[in-house]
């Protein structure tokens, strides 16, 4: 069974439970009726989505998640696969059902673009590994306890005022701490920051 109904409505080999306007409603319906494949089609803009699908994962750890999205950011890309997903569709003149079927038989897709990247940047670590110790060594030794806490809240999508309520300050000191935590990490944003806090394994 799987959960996106406009790629699957003719297709006999599915049973389609429905339609979604979020992930978090998806959730909901799946506490009444499980789903064996779920389909996210969605544009990657922000960390929330790409929360919502680690939340998904995590309270629904068997089920198979495919993304649909022609998002080409490379560190959105490396977030989204570190959720668990079980597919990455980059390019529209892929067959979804295909990558189902290959899914649900218990194999991995990737787009071309999406593996290329992927195993050039294992490539690159393994040339660098040490060099890459050292440096994330010195990355998590910059920042203070503090400061790692809040980074760990940016991983998960949280806004400045989630993080001041999370850790018990006022949004501008959490904007602060923020502040601090890209310059030191040397990025221009969020996304950038929790990538680089995931590639150092900080936490």
């Amino acid at each position: 069974r799987i959960i996106n109904k406009r790629h699957f409505d003719s297709y006999k080999n599915y049973k389609v439970i429905g339609d979604f306007r979020d992930i978090y409603s998806c959730m909901e319906a799946m506490k009444n009726t499980r789903a064996d494949i779920i389909l996210f089609e969605t544009d990657l803009f922000d960390l929330n989505e790409i929360e919502a699908i680690k939340a998904l994962k995590e309270e629904f750890p068997l089920v198979k998640i495919i993304v649909k999205s022609l998002q080409k950011n490379k560190d959105k890309i490396l977030l989204t696969l570190s959720c668990g997903v079980c597919g990455y569709i980059a390019d529209n003149s892929i067959d979804v059902k295909k990558v189902a079927d290959i899914i649900i038989k218990g194999g991995f897709w990737l787009d071309s673009f999406v593996a290329k990247y992927i195993f050039s940047s294992l490539s690159d670590f393994s040339i660098k590994t040490n060099e890459k110790l050292r440096e994330n060594k010195r990355l998590k030794s910059s920042l203070t306890q503090r400061e790692l806490e809040v980074l760990k809240l940016i991983t998960e999508g949280k806004t400045n005022s989630q993080i001041a309520r999370e850790i018990i300050v006022s949004t501008n000191t959490a904007k602060a701490h923020v502040g601090s935590i890209l310059t030191k990490l040397s990025v221009r944003d969020r996304v950038q920051a929790a990538v680089k806090a995931v590639k150092a394994n900080l936490f």
